[in-house]
This record gives structure tokens, sequence and C-alpha cells, in this order.
């Protein structure tokens, strides 16, 4: 006898399964009337319902066929047997003997002996395995497609009944610590820096689906295209709102984001799964559900990343489909004067629909410093921590919280000293930046006159306004890769023109130091397979990608040529190890410039060129290097881990060294005094140039020029303008021979004595 399938077979069952989850009895009755009329569809002598239990053990809770003795005795470990390998891996396995394979366990209190072959599916809720259901036969069956994909459907309908609570109270899964009453801790990772202190406004936009099976395919078809307009019709109205209509990387994240809703693929497979027997809205969450568990086991970080991008847009068009009043959405009206949100993930129009004069801050279980919404929360300032392990169960709507992104920590329920002394310090930060306000449009000179320039490091369009707001003498460090890493695909000549273009004029004369791209180790593009690698830091990234990627550089090059028509380019490349790869990229810069002269086409007015110094090996090339550029740029970041072999991710070493050790410094003092002998700009980037100890160290090696992040340049030129730099540079002539592990601690006294702001 051969089994009911296809679409009209899937929603025959729905009807019928339809039928009993509406029907009275306990949950548990339910279920067992749901695993017998399965087993009778689809022809099969067993059909099985494991529910999730805590400790993740999977209890088996109905079954036709096997003994009924076994329901609440066995039980399997996630990842232990088939049903345990279906579990694991969250993923249908369907098997014509299945006794013969390796991961079968025997339970023999099952007297599933006599069964041979298995299909299972997982039942999943929310992205997380909360069940298996299993079919099983005497005979060698080789299941076909349309029964997997019928026993999936399925499985989705159950998925309500499993998580109910009715057959597993939900305080049994909820994690056990942190106790609500008392005050926590939590550390995560800083992806916006910044304090914010307000109350706790959970993000939790799940959309409940309570008509799950359809009675008319066509017209659920019919409500599909709809949604599907209203929802695009949604997003060209926000993208086109006047707050959002300027230029920029956000802009660029809401347009990517936009084109995921004309994705054919993705409605395609929402469409196919209407057909199998679901409403529209039903299919949405399915083919969501489906697309969580596949895209949570890609290793692509980019890739997982677009994923909350696909959350977003799944809410949306279920919101357009269920409608406001089935509580789709969070009440935006209630949020509090001061609301932190925190939530599993977001999208990066779901910030959005909250009113941003009210945020204070944003705490995620996930999240990364390249995700769009963290992008945005960049734009709009907004002090961001992500991957707060189990932030949505420790932390309870309406709880007092503190959010310190400055040092990747959330304070939960903070005690009243705790807050008195944020609250203290956000006063006295206000109270410098007044201070550091004042100053901005006063000289970074030392106390003698000698002028010092600060630069700002920038890597999106939104942070060329703090130039003016700082009063800083123009961008040292230009970080090209951010915008590539906002977008799907790799940017034409004419977007990089454009953006390129955009940033010269933001810059109104001001110096830009343009850094080629710079991307691998941790800063990974979407459209680039750089396969694994076990030391990424130290791998295919950088200048080498750049090189063995040619076209690539001479676009980015061309761009920066045509952006610059008229104006003085400035053109750095990065992680240079030896002086013949500057060579290859110079040549590669001057074949774009006669190509410029060639076509009678406008060329810079200048172009300087010069080299991120971050690789220690280039330094023994020093002399060479020095009569081939115009500048060079020390990178501190990258050159620290590589003096100290310290990987800078890794929290049990990273602090471990101190670039103000005797031999970090005897190092950059060698560098620095080649370079002015020689009459060769050197600066300083990173975050040794933004943290006023250890610029002052810098100026007592001779550096002239820093570059920092926004919030540095006023307590930096604070320090400068404190200083006497023969002071310093007496004080510091004694200190390189030391066999000390920091001279922190000597340069921190000195300032004090001398009055330096530090």
């Amino acid at each position: 006898m051969k089994p009911k399938g296809g679409a009209s077979g899937s929603r025959r069952l729905l009807g019928r399964l339809r039928d009993v989850m509406a029907g009275g009895g306990t949950a548990e009755q339910r279920l067992d009337k749901v695993v017998k009329l399965i087993a009778m569809d689809m022809v099969a002598e067993v059909c099985s319902c494991y529910v999730m239990r805590a400790g993740e053990v999977l209890e088996l809770f109905a079954t036709e066929g096997l003994l009924q003795a076994a329901v609440h005795k066995t039980r399997l470990r996630v990842g232990e047997g088939l049903v345990g390998d279906i579990a694991a891996h969250a993923r249908p396995l369907a098997l014509a003997d299945a006794q013969s394979h390796p991961l079968f366990a025997y339970r023999p209190e099952t007297g599933e002996e006599v069964y041979r072959s298995l299909v299972g599916v997982p039942i999943i809720r929310s992205g997380r395995v909360i069940g298996v259901l299993v079919v099983q036969n005497k005979s060698l069956r080789n299941y076909t497609e349309e029964e997997v994909e019928t026993l999936e459907t399925v499985a989705m309908v159950l998925a309500e009944l499993v998580a109910s609570g009715d057959l597993v109270g939900q305080d049994e899964l909820a994690p056990v610590d942190g106790n609500a009453l008392l005050p926590l801790r939590l550390e995560g990772v800083r992806l916006n820096a910044g304090v914010g202190i307000g109350q706790a406004v959970l993000h939790e936009p799940r959309i409940v689906v309570r008509r799950l099976v359809a009675e008319n395919a066509e017209a659920e078809m019919g409500r599909l295209r709809e949604g599907l307009a209203r929802l695009r019709r949604a997003l060209d109205d926000l993208l086109d709102s006047q707050d959002l209509a300027f230029g920029g990387e956000h802009r660029d994240v809401l347009e990517t984001y936009r084109m995921f809703a004309d994705d054919a693929g993705w409605v395609a497979r929402i469409g196919e799964a209407i057909r199998s027997g679901l409403t529209a809205e039903a299919a949405v969450q399915k083919v969501h559900e489906d697309t969580r568990v596949r895209m949570s086991q890609v290793t692509d970080p980019y890739l997982r990343e677009r994923l909350h991008d696909l959350e977003d847009l799944a809410n949306r068009l279920l919101n357009q489909l269920v409608g406001d009043d089935a509580g789709a959405r969070p009440a935006r009206a209630e949020l509090p004067e001061n609301a932190v949100l925190v939530c599993r993930s977001m999208g990066p129009t779901e910030l959005l629909d909250y009113d941003r004069r009210r945020l204070r801050g944003l705490v995620m279980e996930e999240g990364s410093p390249t995700m769009h919404v963290a992008i945005l929360a960049r734009a709009l300032d907004i002090p961001v921590v992500g991957r707060i392990k189990d932030a949505l169960a420790k932390i309870d709507g309406g709880d007092p919280l503190i959010v310190d992104g400055d040092n990747a920590q959330v304070f939960v329920r903070p005690a009243e000293d705790i807050r008195e002394m944020f609250a203290a310090s956000l006063r006295a930060r206000a109270e410098r930046l007044a201070v550091f306000a004042m100053m901005r449009d006063l000289p970074a000179e030392t106390r003698e006159g000698e002028k010092i320039a600060l630069m700002l490091n920038a890597g999106l369009q939104i942070d060329l306004p703090q130039l003016a707001a700082t009063g800083a003498d123009g961008i040292g460090l230009y970080r090209t890769e951010m915008p590539f890493m906002a977008r799907p695909q790799l940017p034409d000549v004419a977007a990089q023109t454009q953006l390129y273009r955009r940033i010269l004029d933001q810059a109104a004369g001001k110096p830009v130091m343009f850094r080629t791209l710079d991307v691998g180790s941790d800063k990974l593009l979407p459209y680039w397979e750089s396969g694994d690698e076990d030391n990424p830091a130290m791998g295919w990234r950088s200048i080498r990608i750049t090189l063995d990627r040619p076209a690539v550089l001479r676009h980015q090059l061309r761009a920066l040529i045509a952006a610059a028509a008229g104006r003085e380019l400035h053109v750095m490349f990065p992680m240079v190890a030896e002086v013949a790869e500057f060579e290859s990229a110079r040549k590669l810069l001057e074949l774009e410039l006669a190509r410029v002269r060639s076509r009678d086409e406008p060329p810079p007015s200048r172009v300087r060129v010069g080299t991120m110094l971050e690789v220690p090996a280039l330094a023994w090339q020093i002399d060479a290097l020095l009569r081939r550029v115009d500048f060079i740029s020390i990178g501190s970041n990258d050159l620290t881990q590589f003096m100290f072999a310290v990987d800078r991710g890794n929290p049990r070493i990273s602090e471990r060294y101190d670039v103000l050790s005797p031999a970090m410094l005897n190092f950059l003092r060698w560098i620095v005094g080649r370079c002015r002998a020689a009459g060769i700009p050197v600066s300083v980037c990173g975050e040794m140039a933004g943290r006023p100890i250890e610029a002052l160290a810098l100026l007592g090696l001779g550096v002239r020029t820093l570059s920092m992040s926004a919030s540095s340049v006023g307590p930096v030129k604070a320090m400068v303008r404190s200083t006497k730099l023969p002071e310093i540079e007496s004080f510091m002539a004694g200190l390189f021979d030391l066999p000390d592990h920091s001279i922190r601690e000597r340069l921190r006294g000195f300032a004090l004595d001398h009055g330096i702001a530090i």
C-alpha cells in the first residue's frame, strides 16, 4: 500500500490535524491522537513524538506502534541514537535500513526491533529544537522527498502544541542562573562605546500565528502577494523618510536590507509551503524557521549576521499578514523616557521603529561590530553591548540597567552606589565634554608653542561631521573597507568614486589619508571566499589580497583618483611587510594615473603615497623604504600584536604586554628617528595615539602627528596643551634601558608632578 503523498495529501493531513488540535482533551491526549493520525495517513506502522526536557534529554511522549510502556520511560540525550542525531543537527533523516546505521541505539522497552526503516524530522520553535517526530516501517522503505516535506510541515504545526507549556512546563527549560532579585554584572563585547542609564524594554518581536492550516491555497497566495506589496511600500517609505534621505553607509545598509524583500527564492519557498496546506503567515514562519536553522550552522560570520536582517523582514511580513491587533509588534507608544532595548538580536529597521530620542542603550545576546544594526546604532550614537549570554532570561522588562559600552558590560538592577557612581561619571563626562568643546578652536600646541597635529580615524561617512565638532586637523586614517563590509557585493568604480568624493567634500580641504582595502582576519566580506586559516591575523589579508587580486586594487585607486580630481590625494597601503610589496602596489597606482593622463581626465592636484608600518620586518628595510614613500603611518594595534606575538582577541593574553614597555618604545624611537632624519613625516594611529598617557610617551619619542577616534581628540588636546616637550623628552631619555615590564606608572607620576592633564 502506497502512502498518500503530494501537496493534496499534505493539505488533507493538515486539515485533519487542525480538527484534532482544536478538539477537547488534555495536550497529551491530543498528542496521542496526532501520532495515530500521522501513522494512518502516511501508511506507517509507527509514529512517535519525542519532547525535549531539561538537560537536553529527549523523552518519548506519545507513540502509535511502539510499546505504550515505553512512553515517558525511553529517553535519549541530544546526539544519542538516530533521534538524538536529528535533534543535534536540526535536520531530517530518512533511512531505508535504520538498524544498520552506526548511530542506531536499540531500546528494548520500545519493541522497535521489528521496524527497519525510519524517517524523522526536528520539531523547531524560535530556532531551537524542542522535539523530534519519527515515522517507522517494518519494510525497507525508501521515503520520498514529498513525505519528508509533509512530515516537516506537520512538525511545524505540532511545534505550537509542544511549546504551549502544557506538555513540559516552560519553567523547566528556563535558565536557572541569575537571581531576578539580585544585582548582576554581565560581560559582553563592545559594539558601540558610551554609557547609557535607563529602564529595560524587552524587544521580543515574535508574532503569534494562530491560524496554521489553510482552507484555500489560492486565497492564501493572494494574501501573500498583498502582504509583500504592503511590506515593500513600507520599506520604500522608510528609505524615503526625511531623516534618512541623505547619503551614508547606514542608507546603504537599509538599501541592502530592502533587497531581501525582492528575493525570488525566499518568496518561492513561502509559496511552496502555502501549496503544502499552510496559511500565508504559517508558511512565512516555517520558511523562516528552516532558514534560521540552516544559517545558524554556517561558519561565515557575515552570512550569519544577515540572518538578523531576514528575521526582521519575516517579522515585518508576518505583521502585514497577521496585523497589529495580534500583538505582532511591541508597543512603541509605551516606551519609557529612558529606554534600554534588550533583545536576542535585531534587524536594522527594527531599531528605527523606536523613538530614538528616548533610547539610551542596546543590549543583545548576539551581535558583532559589522552587523547592520550596530552600524545604525553608531550613526545614532547609541551605546551597544553584544554577546550577553542569556540576556533575555536574566533581565526583566522594567529592570534598571546601566549599559557601559566603554567596558563592554551591563549592570542589571544595580545597587544605589553603582547607579550614583555612573550618574556621577555621566555628569563628569558631560562637564569634560563641555570643556573639550570650549577647546575645539584652540590649537593643539604644547606650552612652549610647538604644534601637534591631531587627526581622526574614520571608516564611515557618519564620522566626518566630527572633523568640525572636534576641531581635528584632518583624517589621519580613513578605513575604506567599512563601506565594502556594509554592502552585499563589491562596489563598482562609480559607487566608490561617489563615496570618496563625498568624503573629500565633507573634509572641506582638510587632508584625508585613504588606506586601501584592508580586509581578511576578523574583517570578512560576504562575496570573497578566503577559506579557513589557522592564524587569519597573519594570513591572507590586506595588501596580500589586493596584490593577488590587482583588479580590485586598481578599481579602488581609479575611484580615488577620479574623486580627488583637482584636489590633493593621500593614499597609503596597509600591512606592507617588505619594500617589494609597496613597489608593486605603487606601480598599480602609477598605471591608473597614466590612464587618467591618456584619457585627458582631470588628475589630482598632487598625489602623496605612503604606507602603514605594522609588520616589524618592514622596519629592517627602513632606509630603502624612506627613499620611496611620502609619509609613514605606524599602526600601533597590529604592530603590538606582531611585536609581542600576542593575539589581541584572546582575553587571556591581550593585556599581558604593554605598549609602554621599554622594548616597544625603543623600537618606535628608532623608527621615528630614521623618519625625521630622512625628512619623511611619520604619524601614529590606533589606540596608542588616542590615550593621553600613551600619547604623552609618543610626544617624548618625537612623534608630532597623532590619529585617533573623535572621542579622544579632546582629552589628548588637553594633554598636549599642558605639556612641555623638552621636559618629557628629557624624562624619557633615562627610561629606555630599564628592564621593566612597563614605564606606565613612571609616566603617570611625571604627569601628575608636572600638571599634565592625563
